[in-house]
């Protein structure tokens, strides 16, 4: 049996690699089985980063048409089912412990930009487009994409990508803020590694505070985000990273967290 997908234990990240080249990094039980595990081991402390990227120069094509297509023969409870699938993935990358960084490779669309934006930070590569083409097939987009692009575009600009299935540019999407870092083809996987690196030069628990903080900001009203706050920074001055992270900052060097 052919394996789609795989995870990398790479020491201080988790690589979840797309292996379903044949098409176009489409969505498969493997891949989902493969972001849950690395979920699970960004639990182990020694783990900064979770990192998402794929072979075959395509990034994630979204769901099968084919699988789509059998689907349709089963009942509507059973559809939710299977969507749930995909949204407890989503949930899994939102809710895990360290930053995720999308690396994308030719293009991300339907639920595969989905997945990209389910990350913290996104690298892509120049002139690759993101598309969500639900709506030519008669659907309607999944995987939290109405979510998330409500949160990060313009409302024209997201309903020009769910309304009209207009593909935008990285470049476009970079312009608006909504992707970090747009290289050539051949550095996109070494610029999600050095995003990677720098990660693991810094503080374990304020980036796992600031995640859920900019998580929380979304969902809550401004007097409970500053009451958050508040909290998170009245503890996070008394811990030993903000000791060091000081103490390196008035000495003029760099703070050392513990990095391994």
């Amino acid at each position: 049996m052919t394996v789609l997908a795989r995870l990398e234990d790479q020491g201080d990240r988790a690589v979840v690699v797309n292996m379903n080249a044949a098409r176009r990094g489409a969505l498969s039980p493997d891949l989902y089985q493969a972001i849950n595990d690395a979920v699970t081991l960004a639990q182990e402390p020694r783990i900064r980063a979770i990192l998402l990227t794929s072979e075959g120069g395509f990034f994630c094509a979204g769901g099968d048409l084919n699988v789509l297509i059998e689907r349709r023969g089963l009942t509507e409870a059973e559809r939710r089912g299977k969507v749930d699938e995909l949204h407890g993935v989503i949930r899994g990358l939102r809710g895990a412990p360290v930053p995720v960084i999308a690396a994308v490779e030719g293009g991300a669309a339907g639920a595969g930009l989905s997945l990209a934006l389910a990350a913290d930070l996104i690298v892509a590569e120049a002139g690759v487009k993101f598309t969500a083409a639900y709506v030519k097939a008669g659907l309607v987009p999944d995987g939290g994409l109405t979510s998330s692009l409500a949160r990060i575009l313009p409302r024209p600009l997201a309903m020009e990508i769910c309304l009209l299935a207009r593909p935008v540019t990285a470049e476009r999407m970079e312009a608006l803020g909504a992707v970090n870092v747009v290289v050539p083809g051949d550095q996109v996987l070494a610029a999600a590694q050095s995003l990677a690196d720098h990660l693991a030069k810094g503080p374990p628990e304020a980036q796992r505070e600031i995640r859920h903080m900019m998580a929380e900001a979304y969902e809550v009203s401004e007097t409970a985000q500053l009451d958050r706050e508040r909290n998170a920074m009245a503890q996070a001055a008394g811990a030993p990273e903000a000791g060091e992270g000081i103490a390196a900052f008035l000495q003029k060097r760099p703070p050392d967290f513990g990095a391994k």
